[in-house]
């Protein structure tokens, strides 16, 4: 079969645009949880660290995602809001690379996210410490208290939210059985034009 191929002529002009292209062919291609990233996240003493994460929504505004803002990608954003995300498509032989600077979305869209949540997942925001020392017992008795005290109806916790990352660097990857594999940078300082490159594999 034969290769795709990723040129620096061929790609469109907007990193959202090609992002969305390869999106597509994601989903066409049936793969399971294709919005999952990993995220990398560094504390202001430049210790880094990285998890995945679930985007729930993208657009030329920037990449979507919730957590508990005193979790320690919270607490890491806080200190330093530069970050970075990665997707990778295994069976497509595609990664993207995303860098940029994230900031919380509104109180009013992490509401409306929050009350789309399955009931106990809005149970469990409630119940969990994000990233702090906890035994089964304990985070057992939490989730019964809140189901007890919240019945059908939690409210958004106000440790909890969205973030959207709003990129300044997107590197798209395509793998060749050559090793020799494609790699397009879309790069955007201040202005809005973003600078299109290829760099080594």
């Amino acid at each position: 079969m034969k290769e795709d191929c990723l040129s620096e002529e061929t790609v469109l002009s907007s990193p959202f645009d090609q992002f969305n292209n390869w999106f597509n062919k994601a989903v066409e291609s049936k793969i399971p949880e294709l919005n999952a990233a990993a995220l990398a996240t560094s504390s202001k003493e430049g210790q880094p660290s990285v998890r995945i994460i679930l985007i729930k929504n993208f657009s030329s505004d920037g990449f979507i995602f919730y957590t508990n803002y005193e979790s320690r990608k919270g607490l890491e954003l806080k200190s330093n809001p530069k970050a970075s995300l990665l997707f990778f498509w295994f069976s497509l032989g595609r990664q993207i690379r995303i860098e940029g600077i994230v900031k919380k979305i509104s109180l009013v869209e992490s509401d409306l996210y929050f009350q789309s949540r399955p009931l106990d997942s809005r149970i469990s925001a409630w119940a969990s410490r994000q990233s702090q020392p906890i035994d089964s017992q304990e985070l057992k008795l939490r989730k019964n208290k809140f189901e007890n005290l919240y019945q059908n109806q939690p409210p958004r916790p106000n440790y909890w939210g969205g973030y959207c990352l709003s990129p300044c660097i997107f590197e798209f990857w395509q793998e060749r059985s050559s090793r020799l594999h494609d790699r397009i940078v879309y790069s955007r300082k201040e202005e809005e034009i973003w600078k299109i490159f290829r760099i080594s594999p």
